[in-house]
This record gives structure tokens, sequence and C-alpha cells, in this order.
């Protein structure tokens, strides 16, 4: 199995029915919740991006950030790189965090 088309078997929502993740308005928030603490959150949201998807929440976002997000990044040619990057600082910064609390 290659990693790059096993993050999907490896979801939070591998167990909910697709549709959960395709909905309008305040189910998205639902939707969303799915996502969170998600192990392959950054996988799917790249996914998504790099594949333009339409519709449905995907590693957290709804279409209309993803579309957002496009147009303001609109040279990035694959999302898999940033994202993973974005994710390392954010858990680098809570993990500096957490210790100076502790």
């Amino acid at each position: 199995m290659n990693a790059s088309s096993s993050w999907s078997e490896r979801g939070a929502c591998r167990t909910i029915a697709p549709d959960t993740l395709f909905v309008q308005g305040q189910e998205q928030n639902r939707a969303k919740a799915v996502c969170l603490g998600c192990k392959v959150r950054t996988e799917c949201l790249a996914h998504a991006l790099d594949n333009r998807e339409e519709f449905g929440i995907w590693g957290g976002m709804t279409e209309r950030k993803r579309r957002t997000l496009l147009r303001r990044r609109p040279t990035v040619t694959s999302w898999q790189r940033p994202l993973a990057t974005a994710r390392n600082t954010h858990e680098q910064t809570n993990d500096s965090n957490h210790q100076q609390t502790a």
C-alpha cells in the first residue's frame, strides 16, 4: 500500500456516511468537526486543493475556503509540501507553548 493512496483509509471520516461531508450551511460545522484531530487532515486537504475538489468538506475546509485559498496562492502547483510545513510549524509552536506553561 503506498502512502499517497492510503491516507483516505486512515481518515477520521472513513466510518461515516460520505454524504455527511457534502452538506450546506450550518451542517458544515458538524462536518468540519469530524476532521478535528484527524491524523491525515493535511493529506486530505492537499488532495482536495490539488484536484480542485468543488464540493464537500476536505481536511476540515469548506469549498468556499478552498476557493479563497486557491485564489490567494495561484502559483502553488502541489499543496502537500506547503501544508506539511505549516502543520509542522504549528505543532512546534504548540509544543513550545506547552513546555513554557508546564
